[in-house]
């Protein structure tokens, strides 16, 4: 009877029944409680132990052999929040901390750095065509009074007004006109264009200095933070930070000449100035790329005010879009495309599927082929990762994980001794949740954001800086302690980390 009765059910709930009844549930659930409830789990097999280095006593051994499965999961670290919500809200926290360090100081920056030079850019991708847009003060899109039309016989102009979510924003108004190769090849070289920016900034700035450019580095130093983030027209602009340091780094002032507004004027020449040539070919012609004209520079204030914003304000900004993938904008897709069957089937806009198109056809070309189109034709050629910092940029993604595995280890017993040998052996033995257990990981108390987004943007006080004591920023086991890939003093708290805190 209760055979038949399972047979009626889905594979996701008979999935689900089986799960909540299998002995090792319990510990399984504390795994995942431990990942934060992890849309998309890593597995692993393997084992730890710790010895005194002097004589070699075991000091503390973990294994994975009398796990559920005889198998640990670990956080997939993903920051996508359409492939998995919990890790992409803790990326953006550590995204909202790497770069607010690198405005107020902290995590090894000295708060000095508050009061540098320092810059929040915004660089636009040119156009490539008029696109349906939503104006600022709620008038129709394109007016025009002669009603002009392209050569194809498209009317060039609008009177709707367009809101957000409607489906004609940032379409083209004629697709036949929209330079869709010009697009795609720009979204290829943003990375160069970038650059030859960070090039022209250093070589502006020492022109005003009346110093040769291979000496700028004895007076000052640049450091630079970018955020990638599509806009509606599906093309790349970049969010950066710009600060200037003495050349010593952030604990050292630069000279009393490299002002915010010196500093901006270097920005705006660099804008202007550089470009990046794509070798001539018969399917495109010749593309001379650039940035696009609307450019903004605003200074970072401590606090904001009406020439600036605050520097809590720009960390959120940026923390806000790192979580974004093509995807999430509708500017593309989360995963790569194999062909072109692949690209009429996928769930995009026609102008999307266009660009992908373009990004087939283009990849194509033997004159293009380190451009790698089609391998990233589901991000409409864009080849770069979605937050890049200069060398002398504050922290690392890595520091703020072993700090945060650090955090955890607070209250617990841990091995004072200073000499100890950590051997491991850890494999892959899969990924992903089977067909039930979506349902218990989204019940578990995972990681939570660190709060309201959009009220933060607008200037509003942004959590601690210490976010160490902040309870919203503290999340479960991280796969760096499982793995002994940071110090090896933290092995011995291997039997611990699934202990649901």
């Amino acid at each position: 009877m209760r055979e038949r009765r399972l047979r009626l059910l889905s594979e996701a709930d008979r999935d689900t029944v089986h799960l909540a009844q299998d002995p090792g549930f319990t510990r399984w659930l504390e795994q995942i409680k431990a990942i934060g409830g992890c849309a998309h789990p890593i597995y692993l097999s393997g084992s730890t132990i710790t010895r005194d280095a002097h004589t070699g006593e075991v000091l503390y051994a973990y294994s994975t052999a009398d796990e559920p499965g005889e198998r640990l999961a670990v956080r997939c670290r993903n920051r996508r929040a359409t492939v998995c919500a919990p890790c992409s809200r803790l990326h953006a926290g550590d995204t909202f901390h790497l770069v607010r360090s690198g405005l107020t100081g902290g995590k090894t920056v000295p708060e000095a750095v508050r009061d540098r030079p320092r810059l929040f850019v915004t660089l636009t991708a040119p156009g490539f065509g008029p696109v349906h847009r939503i104006a600022d003060d709620d008038s129709p899109c394109r007016p025009r009074r002669d009603r002009p039309r392209c050569a194809h016989g498209t009317p060039l102009s609008c009177s709707l007004t367009h809101s957000e979510g409607d489906p004609l924003t940032g379409q083209p108004v004629c697709p036949a006109c929209y330079d869709y190769p010009g697009h795609v090849l720009w979204h290829a070289h943003a990375g160069r264009l970038w650059d030859r920016f960070t090039t022209a900034v250093r070589r502006h700035l020492a022109s005003a200095a009346g110093v040769p450019r291979s000496r700028l580095g004895a007076h000052l130093m640049g450091s630079f933070a970018k955020a990638a983030e599509y806009q509606q027209r599906a093309a790349i602009h970049f969010h950066a930070v710009v600060r200037l340091d003495g050349p010593a780094g952030p604990g050292a002032a630069p000279p009393s000449w490299a002002t915010p507004e010196l500093l901006a004027d270097a920005v705006r020449a660099a804008a202007a100035s550089v470009t990046v040539r794509v070798p001539e070919s018969a399917a495109y012609g010749a593309e001379v790329l650039s940035w696009g004209a609307q450019l903004d520079v605003r200074p970072i204030r401590s606090f904001g005010d009406g020439a600036g914003v605050s520097d809590d304000a720009v960390a959120a900004y940026v923390a806000k879009y790192v979580a974004k993938g093509a995807a999430d904008t509708a500017a593309g897709l989360d995963h790569q495309v194999s062909g072109p069957e692949d690209i009429r089937t996928a769930r995009v806009s026609g102008h999307v599927r266009a660009l992908m198109g373009t990004c087939w056809r283009l990849g194509g070309l033997p004159e293009l082929e380190d451009l790698r189109l089609r391998a990233w034709a589901h991000t409409l050629g864009y080849r770069g990762h979605i937050l890049t910092k200069s060398q002398r940029y504050p922290t690392t993604y890595a520091a703020l994980r072993a700090e945060r595995a650090e955090h955890q280890r607070t209250g617990a017993e841990t091995a004072k001794e200073a000499h100890t040998v950590a051997e491991a052996a850890w494999r892959y033995v899969g990924s992903g949740h089977t067909p039930g257990a979506p349902l218990f990981a989204v019940l578990t108390p995972a990681f939570r954001p660190l709060g309201n987004e959009e009220v933060r943007v607008k200037g509003a006080p942004a959590p601690s800086a210490d976010w160490k004591n902040d309870h919203s920023m503290q999340c479960f086991a991280d796969e760096s302690t499982l793995l002994g890939h940071v110090e090896l003093s933290r092995m011995p708290l291997l039997p611990d980390v699934l202990r649901d805190h």
